[in-house]
């Protein structure tokens, strides 16, 4: 069966090869071994259980949280003509029936179930007779009640599994799951001697970056402005906050929606129709939205607040960049939002234990902020990898994306305000002593009469709490704990008051996105768009951004170019293939293109490794945006490629990228700080210095 799997992955889901770690985990599974595996949302979980279930005999029935999660799955395995069904409580009586009888009649290959479907006994008495050869459980670290989603039902998995005449296989999949997590799941679900496969967290696609006492609206405005049109996800705390900030973006034209728990459940399923059909390109959601979510072109991810824990925020997070392509993970901090985590906390009534977990995960997720080493590795460390890199070059601390401006006098009056006014009030009052303000309650407590009152009435009050915020985020002050927190100093206020010290504000720059010009690209989108609603499917079930940019630049004009093409298997092909073709083909002879198909430059097809086909580009005289063009990837990719190179011995002229008079100050800067990070050697160089450059003359130094 193991030398079959290969063929079904082609056949039916359009690839050549396995990711990593999925081809040991279903050789596990179809070798009867209970198996938990541990990959990264976008790592290819579904294929796990997938394509098993079109080799064993018997049925595969996968247990999993989210309706919508099911519909997705079964609508994409049908498109693929592989028998799938879901039964759960939108179906009516007759449909479970009818699905039902389809099961027993061995119609299906899959079938899909949430756990509560076990409490009807009914049900798992029809099931016992059934021939089922492989169970998978889906998010499985739902089974644990240490982890982020706990879910009582999957608490009877294990009991019903027991119950059938014979045991199947199990697999249980999960994206996050710390070692408490992960003994759990093996424990609760009683697996038998499991292999366990941690494919590694780490989602290289993904930047992280955390932006600390920002203006968030302004900061979620502006960045989406730079990038209209991109499809993405805002995690708010509250309902409140997220209606709030869902009517904000529409009324500045951003096509945004809202989902939340105290939506009705048509409301709920509407809202989240549009978001997979693209519709619209902003969901504006509480944590109620997205497990399970299967919506692969997600460009970016923003935490309008602080996430509970890292698990939490990891697989929230980790919606973003699905297929593979490059997609942000902001969050934005404000030391206000740790009083609303503890109040949340408290609300609960949990036992010490639970309260003191929750507490310290809070702790690791509050340190997520505020640390100074790389984002990257404190999560992968977090979830017990051994990280050996210092510097992953790829999210906010290791590749500063913002620009200091000296706060210090401002950071003074702000402390000496809070020193007037003998530590006894919050954010909001201290601001509007300093803003000179009008309020009534300040008149009524005399605050118009300290001598700090109006030294800022140049600064809108919203800007001196942003300052506040950003002063308390970086230590300067503290806020206490409590309903109505109130400023302190600290150590580090009173060295800046004495002039020993001066306070930068890190400022976020939001770069411009340069939009894809790929004119046939958008044509394929409009297209896949039309044939989408015609079969009331997502866009991306037909085929996904990425399959429609190798088409658009590779421009198949036959059934075996098109299926050449990464993610076109023989059954899509047979539905849709030949309509592409012939849109490709009116789109040339509009244009009046009279050229042979371009030529697959991947490694998939030539086992070349991908930054060794960037150089022959280069070497053949190409400039970097036409390799970008050429292979279709980001110019960030096409410049690491290029470093690799030289790190590995290739001879590239970086005198052809850098500039003749910065080549001396940055081998300077970099002998004087041999063990200085990127960003602390741009800091010592002219701010027109690229990390291009930097990058560059470090790899030649160390060859």
């Amino acid at each position: 069966m193991e030398e079959n799997a290969g063929l079904i992955l082609k056949k039916y889901f359009g690839y050549d090869k396995f990711r990593q770690g999925q081809e040991e985990i279903i050789n596990d599974v179809l070798n009867g071994v209970d198996t938990l595996a541990i990959m990264p949302t976008g790592a290819g979980k579904s294929i796990c259980f997938q394509v098993p279930a079109m080799l064993f005999s018997g049925i595969t029935l996968v247990i999993s949280p989210l309706i919508s999660l099911m519909k997705d799955q079964v609508d994409n395995l049908n498109k693929l003509g592989i028998e799938a069904a879901y039964i759960n409580s939108t179906l009516s009586i007759d449909e479970q029936r009818r699905i039902m009888q389809g099961v027993i009649n061995g119609i299906y290959k899959l079938v899909y179930i949430a756990p509560e479907r076990l409490d009807s006994e009914v049900f798992c008495s029809a099931l016992k007779n059934m021939d089922i050869s492989f169970v998978a459980v889906d998010e499985a670290h739902c089974v644990s009640q240490w982890a982020h989603d706990f879910r009582p039902s999957y608490g009877k998995i294990a009991a019903f599994i027991s119950s059938l005449k014979k045991r199947p296989v199990i697999g249980a999949y999960t994206a996050t799951a710390t070692e408490a997590v992960r003994c759990d799941i093996i424990n609760l679900l009683k697996l038998q001697k499991p292999n366990v496969h941690i494919t590694g967290f780490d989602r290289k696609n993904l930047f992280f970056s955390v932006l600390r006492g920002e203006n968030n609206d302004g900061f979620i405005l502006s960045y989406l402005s730079k990038h209209k049109g991109s499809t993405g996800i805002i995690y708010t705390s509250t309902r409140r906050e997220a209606e709030r900030l869902s009517n904000l973006l529409n009324s500045k034209k951003v096509k945004a929606g809202v989902y939340h728990a105290g939506l009705s459940e048509q409301e709920r399923t509407e809202i989240q129709n549009k978001f997979a059909y693209d519709d619209i390109d902003v969901m504006v959601a509480t944590n109620a939205f997205g497990m399970g979510i299967d919506k692969s072109n997600v460009r970016f991810v923003i935490h309008n607040n602080l996430p509970k824990n890292i698990e939490a925020y990891y697989q929230e997070a980790g919606r973003a960049g699905r297929d593979g392509e490059k997609s942000d993970c902001i969050l934005l901090f404000q030391p206000k939002d740790i009083q609303l985590q503890t109040y949340f906390i408290e609300q609960k009534q949990l036992p010490e234990d639970r309260k003191e977990y929750e507490y310290k995960s809070l702790r690791a997720m509050i340190d997520y902020c505020y640390t100074s080493k790389c984002l990257r590795k404190y999560m992968l460390e977090y979830f017990g990898e051994t990280v050996q890199i210092d510097n992953c070059g790829n999210c906010g601390n290791c590749c500063d994306k913002t620009e200091k401006v000296d706060i210090t006098i401002e950071s003074q009056k702000i402390f000496s305000c809070v020193y007037r006014l003998r530590e006894r009030y919050g954010t909001n009052i201290v601001a509007e002593v300093l803003k000179g303000s009008n309020n009534k309650k300040l008149l009524t407590h005399g605050l118009n009469k300290v001598s700090t009152y109006g030294i800022m009435k140049e600064y809108k009050t919203k800007i001196i709490s942003d300052m506040i915020n950003k002063l308390a985020a970086d230590g300067y002050l503290n806020l206490t704990v409590g309903e109505y927190p109130v400023l302190k100093l600290t150590n580090k206020s009173l060295h800046v008051l004495k002039n020993n010290e001066k306070v930068f504000m890190n400022v976020a720059k939001i770069e411009d996105v340069k939009q894809d010009q790929n004119e046939l690209f958008e044509l394929l989108k409009k297209f896949r768009k039309t044939m989408a609603v015609e079969e009331k499917v997502p866009p991306y079930i037909i085929f996904s951004d990425t399959t429609l940019k190798d088409i658009s630049e590779y421009q198949p004009l036959t059934k075996n170019e098109f299926l050449n093409i990464k993610g076109v298997g023989e059954i899509k092909f047979e539905r849709y293939g030949n309509k592409f073709i012939d849109l490709i083909k009116q789109y040339n002879d509009e244009k009046e293109i009279n050229k042979a198909p371009a030529v697959l430059i991947d490694s998939r097809e030539t086992k070349t490794p991908s930054h060794k086909l960037s150089y022959n580009l280069y070497k053949d005289g190409k400039t970097i945006d036409e390799t970008c063009k050429i292979r279709g990837l980001s110019m960030q990719t096409i410049e690491s490629h290029l470093v690799k190179c030289i790190e590995e011995g290739e001879n590239i002229d970086i005198n052809e990228f850098i500039p003749d008079k910065y080549i001396e100050p940055i081998k300077a800067a970099i002998a004087q700080y041999p063990d200085s990070k990127l960003k602390e050697l741009k800091e010592n160089l002219p701010e027109e210095v690229e990390y291009f450059w930097i990058k560059l003359i470090k790899s030649s130094i160390k060859k």
